[in-house]
């Protein structure tokens, strides 16, 4: 089906500017439109705002994933089209499976405590990511390809809105991927209420992420 252009929506994305999603240096952003964005970049933190938080809890390896529910899709609000940066961003309303493979960055301190796309607060420590289309809330498998470790977190976000990256990770997210220390490739693949579901139905009623 065409979209056309939307008014503008009811929410405000998260961050509420153009880049949101980048709880990158600004290094990291011009390396992408340079091309080189399989560089080793500096982590967040050194020349923003933004970053890694003043004290790590000592628990953060053993933060579980998300646990995938059967949660009501949002009606309208953070569900709509909208633009950034003159971009638009139709978010699918359907329950469809996605697979993507891309750039993943992540966001700390600087937005901890605010409001999500969903109104919810940001938790740095919890597993949560943003992503620009899919339906809010939902459910993704997060995969770093490098070094095979996955985990599942909740998408309650909108991001990023920066050419080649596909989600934009919690920090606690972030480090149990081994993802801090700059954008780097993962695997994302959404999990639709079918697979919630059956995996509920085979782990006896609980939902269990792969590793």
């Amino acid at each position: 089906m065409e979209h056309t252009a939307a008014a503008a929506p009811t929410f405000r994305p998260r961050r509420g500017r153009p880049g949101a999603g980048q709880g990158v240096v600004l290094a990291l952003t011009v390396a992408l439109f340079a091309g080189c964005a399989s560089t080793p970049s500096p982590a967040p933190g050194r020349h923003t705002t933004d970053g890694p938080p003043a004290h790590v809890p000592i628990d953060l390896d053993r933060v579980p994933s998300a646990q995938p529910r059967l949660e009501p899709q949002r009606v309208g609000g953070p569900n709509k089209p909208y633009r950034i940066d003159g971009q638009l961003y139709v978010p699918f309303v359907d329950d469809r499976a996605l697979v993507e493979h891309g750039l993943a960055s992540w966001y700390g301190r600087k937005y901890h405590g605010r409001p999500t796309s969903m109104g919810e607060p940001y938790d740095m420590f919890a597993m949560t990511a943003a992503h620009p289309t899919m339906p809010l809330p939902s459910y993704a498998r997060v995969t770093n390809p490098a070094n095979r470790r996955s985990v599942v977190v909740r998408i309650n976000d909108r991001g990023p809105f920066v050419a080649g990256r596909v989600i934009d990770l919690s920090y606690a997210a972030a480090h149990r991927l081994d993802l801090l220390r700059g954008v780097a490739p993962v695997v994302v693949e959404r999990l639709t209420r079918e697979a919630i579901r059956a995996e509920a139905l085979l782990a006896g009623g609980e939902f269990s992420a792969r590793r």
